[in-house]
């Protein structure tokens, strides 16, 4: 597939990927990239090992993987909005203001801290070029991919899918309970109980579905977060020991039942 939108001041930043002009389901990957532009790379401290290192813990590999084999196999072709960079560049789904509870451990918008709490970038880094130049326009761009759900089929349904490690890391604020196979982050507006029913039968095979730990929440744009009823969304995050090598190596067996799982997903809730 072609990208149909990109940011214009840097064509690789996101993709949206066209699916089914019928589906009403967007399969959200914000944490997949390990890519970061030369310029951002110059802000971190970190040296290259430990970059590496870093990016082995933070990204939740294969997730796009997952989500481009899992619209493959839809009976209704789901789109796809991946992020093209890491998020040490800008966390998008972050809230990118005093909102955000990560600011708490110095990862809002633009992380200053690393997943085990050291520097990554100095602690007085002004945030807001980073924000002005990558947040926004995929904020803008997100938008407008659920905004033409909506106009297209009445509905717009975000499945946000990612990993998170088996053991805890230091950064987790909310990490000291269960780490199920599979957890799914649910909103109170955007969440309805029958979207976690699809996703619990459809993930059940795998070993178990837990809620909303050790991660909550699911990404909804804010021009339609607790505005807008017709957009649901949930997140899935997958347990990485259950489909690859940790922290940062190959799929294993699992993968292909993720992507089996999935696809069991978005047929659900496109249909």
């Amino acid at each position: 597939m072609n990208d149909i939108l990109s940011p214009p001041d840097g064509p690789d930043s996101f993709a949206l990927l066209p699916g089914a002009v019928h589906s009403p389901v967007i399969l959200h990957v914000p944490h997949s990239s390990r890519e970061i532009p030369a310029p951002v790379r110059g802000g971190i401290v970190l040296d290259d090992a430990a970059l590496e290192e870093e990016l082995d813990h933070i990204t939740d590999a294969h997730t796009a993987e997952l989500a481009a084999a899992a619209a493959e196999a839809a009976g209704l072709t789901p789109w796809r909005f991946v992020n093209r960079l890491s998020r040490l560049v800008v966390d998008p789904e972050r809230f990118p203001d005093e909102r955000e509870e990560m600011l708490a451990v110095g990862m809002g918008a633009v992380y200053t801290r690393t997943t085990h709490r050291a520097p990554l970038r100095p602690a007085d880094t002004d945030p807001r070029p980073l924000v002005d130049r990558y947040f926004h326009s995929y904020a803008r761009a997100m938008t407008a991919a659920v905004t033409d759900r909506l106009a297209a089929t009445g509905r717009a349904v975000i499945i946000d899918v990612h990993s998170y490690p088996t053991a805890r890391l230091p950064y987790e604020l909310h990490g000291d309970g269960p780490r199920p196979p599979v957890c799914l982050g649910t909103d109170s507006f955007h969440t309805p109980p029958e979207l976690v029913a699809l996703a619990e039968k459809a993930f059940a095979g795998l070993g178990g579905v837990g809620i909303d730990s050790p991660f909550s929440g699911a990404y909804v744009p804010l021009r339609h977060y607790e505005r807008e009823p017709a957009v649901t969304a949930l997140m899935v995050e997958i347990r990485r020991d259950t489909y690859m090598r940790e922290p940062g190596g190959p799929t294993g067996p699992g993968f292909e039942r993720l992507v089996t799982a999935l696809t069991t997903l978005v047929d659900a809730v496109g249909g």
